[in-house]
Parts: structure tokens; sequence; C-alpha cells
């Protein structure tokens, strides 16, 4: 016994059609039977995708369309003072940043993170041209980013040189860490003309020595090394 779908009637196994509202009617089980074409395309379609050395060919053109276009702009239509320095120093910066991600990637890290130090050092001293001293620069920032571009480069070469943890990588940036902060007081202290004392470094200092201590405690004495590692799940 079988029904309409559509309005219910009983139906006889030998009609093939509702009589009363003309609904075929269609055995379940020859559904599997029947090939139905799927909704689908066969075939999978991929986007493109962009190659990086176009990436950078198009940032680097508009790095460089921006950094022209502030300069005519400060030059022909507001020439008040040299605003355009700024923009051209951020642009100079981004493309050192861009150049070993996606135009040449086999540049070495080392002279990657010096061409960053370099080129935020000329965009401090592109800054100067927009203050009446440039004492700030080259009894500060300059030595600042030296210092900050030399602990960079300790620390991609220890990273390079021996075998890499997460007990070893922090040893190593807790160590730089602490000298960072008390080479930057220091140097703030002999730009303004005081005594050369510790305050705050002080304080970081002590707190990264306790890490240092305890990061070199770990590593020592393997029973303490492979019990932090399982607890930690590294």
């Amino acid at each position: 016994m079988s029904y309409c779908v559509n309005c219910g009637v009983e139906l006889e196994s030998s009609l093939k059609s509702c009589p009363l509202c003309h609904t075929p009617v269609i055995n379940p089980n020859e559904l599997q039977k029947a090939q139905v074409p799927s909704p689908y395309p066969k075939e999978r379609g991929q986007v493109d995708v962009v190659k990086r050395k176009d990436f950078g060919i198009l940032t680097s053109i508009v790095l460089i369309a921006t950094s022209l276009s502030c300069l005519l702009l400060n030059l022909f239509v507001f020439p008040g003072s040299l605003w355009s320095l700024f923009i051209i120093g951020a642009c100079l910066v981004l493309f050192v940043l861009v150049f070993p991600m996606v135009i040449y990637t086999k540049l070495p890290i080392y002279i990657s993170f010096l061409f960053d130090g370099v080129a935020v050092g000329i965009y401090l001293y592109l800054i100067t041209f927009n203050t009446a001293d440039n004492r700030w620069f080259t009894a500060l920032a300059l030595p600042i980013v030296t210092l900050i571009t030399i602990l960079v480069e300790i620390f991609a070469l220890l990273l390079r040189s021996f075998s890499v943890s997460f007990l070893t990588t922090s040893l190593y940036f807790f160590a730089e860490a602490a000298v960072l902060c008390v080479g930057i007081e220091l140097l703030i202290d002999h730009y303004s003309g005081a005594p050369l004392h510790l305050v705050w470094s002080a304080i970081v200092l002590t707190v990264c020595s306790v890490i240092i201590v305890l990061l070199i405690t770990l590593l020592s004495i393997r029973r303490f090394r492979d019990a932090v590692r399982r607890r930690l799940h590294f």
C-alpha cells in the first residue's frame, strides 16, 4: 500500500502517477539506481597564488611612489618644513623589512638584521633635519640603535651556533635584556650629564640575574631539565 507524497491519496501499485493531482509515483529504492548529476563541478578551481617577487615589486613601487609624492608636495606645495623626511624614512624602514621576506629570501639573517639597524639609524638621522639640535642623535639615538643591533646579531648567532630549546632561548633573551636595559640607562645618564649610576635598570638586572641562574641550573642538571620539559610540554 502506498500513498501520494503530494495529496496523500491511496495509490494502486500499478499506477505511474496520482489520479488526483497527477504527481509522478516514484519508488524510493529506484532513486539510488538513478544517476543524478552532482550540483558541484568535477574539477577543482584554484586561485593563482601571488608570487613573492611580484608582491615585492608592487610593494617597492608603492613605497617609492609614496616617498616621491611626499617629497614633491613638500618642495612645491607645503615648503614650510621638511616633513616629508619622516615619511621617506618610514618607507625606507618598511622596504628594508620587506626585502628579505618577499624579494630576496636567501639573504642571511645577520645581514638582514644589520640592514634593519642601518635603516632605523638613517630614519632617525632624517629626523634631525627637523630639530634644532642633533646632539640627541649622536649621543643617544645612534648608540642605542647600535647597541640593539649588536645584541640582536649576537642573539641570532647564538641561536644558529648552539642547540636551540625553550630554556636556552630564554637564557639568551634574559641575559641580553639585562645588558640592554643597563646600556640604555648608562647612555641616558651620559646624554643628560648625570653621574653614571644604575637605578631602574638595577631592578631589571636583579630580576634577570635570578632568572638566568635558575635557567643555568635547569640546563646543567639533566633531571631538572627533563622534569621541566615534561611538565611544560616542550
